[in-house]
């Protein structure tokens, strides 16, 4: 089995919690994610998705098993046509300016996928969305909306004001207030067993 590690990282000239905000509304994905058609949100940990990269459609679904508001979000895939894992970051530069790191384990579905992530086509994606993100919120200027809740690999969830009950089916939402945090350091790529993933049962790597 070929797993491919792909990380890149990008400066958003918004404060860190507008960032990290507008990363928690997974439905507003296909405004800047290449190849995305839809992400539905299911409930707080869950999403499903629709994709079609290079002429091929795939469905399936992830599972939230970390997040701390202002610092990352960490995902796996649980069911469907595409098997990965990875965390995206966020890091306080200063009050304006905040750095978000996207770290991915894909392994690659197909003869396409595969030939095409032999000339760095999955690195150069993730680069791109995350310029297109970049984009996004700096041209909105704030975010679209915002889910403040606390999600934790043991299983443990806090809703942050909002149970998941009664999140809207736009996004994941918040009354909270919108600014803190950090991550890692700078330019360090974190190790797959450091990003806050439960190991797989039976397995090391990629379910």
């Amino acid at each position: 089995m070929t797993v491919s590690m792909v990380e890149q990282t990008i400066d958003v000239d918004v404060p860190l919690r507008n960032a990290y905000n507008q990363w928690t509304q997974f439905e507003d994905f296909p405004n800047f994610m290449e190849g995305v058609e839809e992400v539905r949100q299911v409930d707080a940990r869950h999403c499903h998705w629709r994709t079609k990269v290079a002429g091929v459609r795939r469905e399936f679904d992830t599972e939230i098993v970390d997040q701390l508001p202002d610092e990352r979000i960490a995902w796996r895939t649980v069911g469907g046509d595409v098997k990965q894992k990875g965390v995206v970051t966020f890091q306080r530069l200063d009050p304006d300016h905040t750095r978000v790191r996207l770290a991915m384990d894909v392994e690659p579905e197909g003869m396409t996928e595969k030939a095409g992530d032999a000339l760095g086509f999955l690195d150069r994606r993730v680069k791109g969305d995350l310029k297109r993100f970049k984009g996004f919120i700096e041209e909105h200027g704030h975010e679209t909306g915002q889910w403040r809740g606390r999600i934790s690999p043991s299983g443990e969830m806090s809703s942050g004001g909002t149970s998941p009950g009664g999140m809207p089916p736009g996004g994941r939402q918040d009354g909270g207030a919108m600014g803190g945090g950090t991550t890692g350091g700078a330019g360090s790529r974190p190790a797959p067993d450091t990003w806050g993933l439960p190991p797989e049962p039976g397995e090391p790597g990629m379910r």
